[in-house]
Formats: C-alpha cells, sequence, structure tokens
C-alpha cells in the first residue's frame, strides 16, 4: 500500500504483472496484432517494467499504436527467416514489431547453436524492440550465453563531431549463472544515459542532468527539450563514440538494415525505421560441462560482490543484480 506520507507514491497505481500483461495484449489484438504476436510484445514490455527499466515498459504502447494508424508500423507483419549457412539465419522483419522479429531471430540461432554449439541472425526491416535484457534473458532460459545488438535512429554525433549521426545503441550479453546467483546480463547505452531516461523526463516535466546531452547550440543543458533537439553524450569519450559505430557495424551493414543516420526516429512518421539487429547464441557447455561452467560463474559471482568496498559504498552489484532485485521486488 502506497504511503499517505509520499504523495508521488500515493498516486501511482500498482498492477499486477499478468493484469498489465492482459490490457497489453487486447490493446494490440485490438490494433491488428495477432494474439500470438501480441503475447510477445505484451511480455518484452512488461518485462522491461519488472526489471525497473520503465522507459521500455508498458508507456510505449500509446507510441506504438499511433505508428501502426501512421501507417509506419506494419501490425499484421510476420517475420520470415532464412538459413543461409547451419549457423547463420536472416531475418526479415518486414517492418513488424522488433520484438517480435528478435524473438524468431534469437530463437533461430539458439536452435543452432544447441546442435553446432553457436548460432547468429541478422534481423532486417526490424522496429525498435525495447529493453534489450529480454532477448538476453530468452537465450538464459534456453541456458545458453548471448550477444545482443542492434542500432537505432541518430542521438549521437561521432567523437569531435556536433552533428547526430550514431544510435543510442544498447550493447548487451549474457551467461547463465548457478542457483540464485543471477545470470550475468550487461544492457547498457554507449551514451552516459539512454535516450529513453530523457522522454520520461520530458513527460514528467523534469530536468536531466546536465551531463546528458547537449542542445542544438552545442551547450549542456538539463532541459529534456532541448536535449532531444541537440545530441545526446557518448560515455567515456571516444570510446563510447566507437561503440556506437561498432553497432552499426553489426546491426546495420552487415544485417542489410539501414545505417549511418538513416534510421528513421521512433517518433518520425515519415517512413518506417529498417532498424537492424545483430544475435548470437553460444552454448557454455562447449569447452567443459554446464555444470562445471555454472560453477565457475558463481566463483566470479562471489568474487565480484565480495570485493573490498570503496568508501561510502554499502554493497557491490554483479550486472544484471539490480534489475533483478528490482523485478523480485515488483513481482
Amino acid at each position: 500500500m502506497a504511503s499517505a506520507e509520499n504523495p508521488q507514491e500515493a498516486a501511482r497505481i500498482h498492477v499486477a504483472a499478468s493484469d498489465a500483461r492482459r490490457l497489453a495484449e487486447d490493446i494490440l489484438k485490438g490494433n491488428g496484432v495477432s494474439a500470438e504476436n501480441a503475447a510477445i510484445v505484451a511480455r518484452c514490455l512488461v518485462a522491461a517494467d519488472l526489471r525497473g527499466v520503465d522507459t521500455h515498459g508498458m508507456n510505449r504502447i500509446p507510441s506504438y499504436v499511433e505508428r501502426i494508424r501512421q501507417g509506419v508500423l506494419d501490425a499484421a507483419a510476420q517475420p520470415s527467416v532464412a538459413h543461409i549457412t547451419p549457423v547463420v539465419a536472416q531475418v526479415d522483419g518486414h517492418n513488424g514489431f522488433g520484438f517480435v522479429a528478435a524473438h524468431a531471430g534469437m530463437a533461430a540461432a539458439i536452435e543452432a547453436a544447441r546442435v553446432y554449439g553457436i548460432g547468429l541472425a541478422g534481423v532486417k526491416h526490424s522496429n525498435h524492440f525495447g529493453m534489450s535484457a529480454w532477448v538476453v534473458q530468452q537465450a538464459l532460459d534456453a541456458d545458453m550465453m548471448s550477444l545482443v545488438f542492434t542500432n537505432s535512429s541518430p542521438a549521437l554525433p561521432p567523437w569531435g563531431g556536433r552533428s547526430k549521426l550514431m544510435g543510442v545503441s544498447p550493447i548487451a550479453c549474457g551467461a547463465p549463472g548457478k542457483g540464485p546467483m543471477p545470470g550475468f546480463i550487461l544492457d547498457m547505452a554507449p551514451s552516459v544515459a539512454a535516450r529513453g531516461k530523457i522522454y520520461k523526463a520530458k513527460r514528467r516535466g523534469e530536468k536531466i542532468p546536465s551531463d546528458w546531452a547537449l542542445d542544438a547550440q552545442g551547450r549542456s543543458t538539463d532541459d529534456p527539450e532541448a536535449a532531444l533537439g541537440g545530441v545526446m553524450l557518448p560515455m567515456g569519450g571516444p570510446k563510447g563514440s566507437a561503440l556506437s559505430i561498432m553497432m552499426d557495424v553489426f546491426s546495420g551493414v552487415l544485417s542489410g538494415s539501414a545505417f549511418a543516420g538513416h534510421v528513421t526516429g521512433p517518433y518520425d512518421p515519415s517512413k518506417p525505421p529498417d532498424v537492424g539487429h545483430f544475435l548470437v547464441a553460444i552454448k557454455p557447455d562447449l569447452f567443459m560441462s554446464l555444470d562445471e561452467f555454472r560453477e565457475r560463474m558463481q566463483y566470479l559471482y562471489d568474487r565480484v560482490v565480495g570485493s573490498e568496498k570503496a568508501a561510502g559504498v554499502d554493497r557491490i552489484y554483479f550486472p544484471g543484480e539490480i534489475e533483478q532485485l528490482a523485478q523480485q521486488e515488483r513481482e
């Protein structure tokens, strides 16, 4: 129950995950999405909210519905999968939901990895697929390691530049753990902050930290509106810029999708975005048994979280652990 001493908390509506999924499915089906695909999209959106990644959850539904009605997102599209080699698949999303195309791509990669140890899929003509961690989780559920790359619309300048060219494209990967230890899930943008956080601040009428972005004149800003009209700042300077270019190489150039600044933005109704993804699944028992791999992951986890803490630090977390704890609390 919300505390009366916290008005913001009191104003929140808490909905069971199952009810949220059902609501999302009903909205999507009412806008031409098949029951099977609506279930995939709803599951991924609610997974983001459960993990505390609220910028990529249920709040995205209105924009998706609007894009369907604008004709730049095909609600009825079904991805097609072509097997190029026994371990390589190419998925054409046909401008449907990115969740559905990525799900098909990772499923194909997992299927190949079960037989050959590794599988990969390039996805073209797709859309935004939300939180990358859900694709990593799809692989973890199959006891697979994974690499999950995507590109996105221009938001970052190349290092030294002043104009948007590269996307704030998340880098994600994962590996299964042991028992209660969270599996390793890395999901991070190559920018100081994810662009979704700026959209969230704009919706809420909030300021943003001044080191997240520059306005159109190249000045630091705490105004989300000005930030969206300017450029995001890469994390680590040239390193973040280089990582965003790497995402475009694998997800855009290689996949056959748009790249080099030609991915259309998620709120641009002029044409389909043509987002690309690059997905890899790897069997963790290629060089040892799965049990031994899990034991080694447990040892790594114990070493990381048991490290000597710096001054003022209460706890050290493994990548993905904070989100897993949020999910346990929200479920």
